[in-house]
């Protein structure tokens, strides 16, 4: 491992230790100096989830370990939102994300994919490695795993941290079942009337998710996906349903941010709209 990637480790172990123990100088720092840069996907994160009043609840498809590119982290120490976190991958979810919610009352991890039943779904990955790029890359497509060997983003990863490929192709890509829920079991089992929030990163199954979460429905009043790793028709199908909805869209970078009929407070976010 080379220095900087025990670098890296050595500052995500000690953010996860502050989080979880909820440092007060490390709250302090998000309930008093923590500024998001204006029309930036925080700022709408930090007024919309002040607009709620200590009364947010979220659902995320993918959270992985909970705080490293996570863009919910600080509003969920910083203003107590309640709701489901959803990790399929029993290693990151016991090692980071129930550790780090573990103070916050009304904030359910749980070791889980979403799905349209519930049961027991193969999860592919990265067979030889558990760093946070690795975990991350996760997905139900092992096709899409094998793109990512191919197209270099793995090789890229690896020299960034010293790490060997295996030379045996057996032991580049390895499975586990996970645990499946659907949109209702979540619901009945936490008690979730409502939906302010709903944040997806599911590997290139963002769409999917959306579907899954039978939108005309549930009617989350915002939503968040990112917009890579589908083609454009698919996008613009998922686009058109929202739009038909009610729902404001704005690209910012590889997400899409969905708003439920904005109030004129929200409606600068979404002035040039997709």
């Amino acid at each position: 491992m080379t220095l900087k990637s025990q670098f890296k480790n050595f500052y995500k172990n000690l953010r996860i230790s502050l989080s979880a123990n909820e440092n007060p100088l490390f709250m302090a720092y998000y309930n008093h100096l923590y500024k998001p840069k204006e029309g930036s996907l925080s700022e709408f994160l930090s007024q919309y989830s002040l607009s709620k009043k200590g009364e947010f609840t979220v659902i995320q498809i993918g959270a992985n370990d909970g705080i490293t590119n996570d863009p919910i982290h600080k509003f969920i120490k910083r203003d107590r939102w309640k709701g489901v976190l959803l990790e399929p991958q029993p290693y990151v979810f016991n090692t980071f994300l129930k550790r780090i919610y573990q103070k916050n009352e009304g904030l359910h991890p749980v070791c889980a994919a979403i799905g349209r039943k519930d049961g027991k779904q193969k999860l592919y990955k990265i067979g030889f490695s558990d760093m946070r790029w690795a975990t991350g890359l996760a997905s139900f497509s092992k096709e899409k795993i094998e793109e990512l060997f191919e197209n270099g983003i793995v090789e890229k990863n690896c020299k960034k941290f010293g790490i060997q490929i295996p030379e045996d192709p057996s032991e580049r890509i390895s499975y586990e079942l996970v645990n499946v829920l659907s949109p209702k079991t979540l619901r009945d089992t936490y008690g979730i009337q409502k939906i302010d929030l709903l944040q997806i990163d599911a590997e290139g199954f963002d769409l999917e998710v959306i579907a899954i979460f039978d939108i005309p429905t549930s009617k989350p009043g915002a939503i968040i996906f990112e917009n890579v790793n589908h083609s454009p028709e698919e996008l613009e199908t998922c686009y058109q349903m929202l739009r038909g909805q009610g729902y404001c869209l704005k690209v910012i970078g590889r997400d899409t941010l969905a708003m439920l009929n904005p109030s004129q407070e929200f409606e600068r976010f979404f002035k040039k709209t997709t």
